[in-house]
């Protein structure tokens, strides 16, 4: 079975397309046959001046036409597509899903902050490791932090907070968010288990392979303070340069490890997971349940 999912989030539109096979003893394997991402970054628009612009509104539908072709291309049965903060908060949302409906067969469905971490925990991560830990998944995007708590087997809590990278960029996250994350997390993230993170999203996956580190082996808090150091302190330019960046990773990528360590370090965490998984993981395994 051929399965796909379209991410729309603040700074880029995923699709991803993935192939189930059941294994020997009738478990899903969910192999990925591709994954496409477009930088569309409309937490640009949405976020200074509430809603989606002329020229974005082009760019979806453009993006989304192209994802539909591939779609067929590659035989796909099902498909779920999700939009998050950015669309949340355009006041154009619904204009853009209707249009992308009438021209593509697309249905984009616009999910709450926390409907985001309940998909984003569909990839049972957490489940597969061992039990003399617990668990924070930190979802980093463009417009919302995704933070799910996991403890002694079970799902804790779950939580959306509009501290996003694009938002940071452009100064719109105030010092009472920052206090009602912290507040929060350090109420509710108690466990008698030591507590590890997971992270989740573009920018933690592209610090996990600068730091070369073998994979399934977990950074350090102390890395991430001076990866953000080291990049806080040079230009965008000398970022792009230096580190091989694209200039949509290279702006946000700073306010996502400022992020990152806010969280652990609220969260009394010491290393951070990077298993490569994202919201569009969590819609095919989500998608799986629904139509299996």
């Amino acid at each position: 079975m051929r399965l796909a999912a379209i991410d729309i989030g603040s700074n880029a539109a995923r699709l991803l397309i993935s192939e189930v096979v059941l294994d020997d003893y009738n478990k899903p394997e969910f192999n990925k046959l591709n994954l496409i991402r477009v930088p569309l970054r409309l937490g640009f628009d949405v976020f200074e001046r509430g809603e989606i612009t002329k020229e974005k509104r082009g760019m979806i539908m453009q993006t989304m036409k192209a994802y539909s072709h591939l779609i067929k291309a590659y035989n796909v049965q099902y498909t779920k597509a999700c939009a998050t903060s950015a669309m949340r908060d355009a006041a154009n949302s619904e204009d853009i899903i209707r249009k992308v409906k009438l021209e593509t067969g697309i249905e984009i469905k616009v999910i709450t902050g926390d409907a985001e971490a309940a998909f984003i925990y569909e990839n049972h991560i957490a489940e597969n490791l061992d039990k003399e830990h617990s668990y924070l998944y930190i979802d980093v995007g463009g417009g919302s932090t995704e933070i799910t708590f996991f403890a002694d087997g079970k799902l804790k809590y779950k939580k959306s907070f509009n501290i996003g990278t694009i938002r940071l960029l452009k100064g719109y996250v105030e010092e009472n968010s920052w206090e009602e994350m912290k507040t929060y997390i350090k109420q509710y993230t108690k466990s008698n288990l030591p507590v590890i993170a997971i992270g989740s999203g573009g920018n933690i996956n592209k610090v996990f392979s600068l730091s070369k580190k073998k994979e399934g082996k977990p950074l350090l808090l102390q890395l991430l303070k001076d990866y953000y150091k080291e990049l806080s302190s040079v230009s965008l330019e000398e970022r792009m340069r230096i580190y091989k960046l694209r200039e949509d990773r290279a702006d946000v990528i700073v306010p996502a490890l400022q992020i990152y360590i806010n969280v652990m370090r609220w969260a009394d965490i010491e290393e951070i997971y990077v298993p490569k998984i994202g919201l569009a993981d969590g819609l095919i395994q989500s998608l799986y349940e629904e139509v299996k």
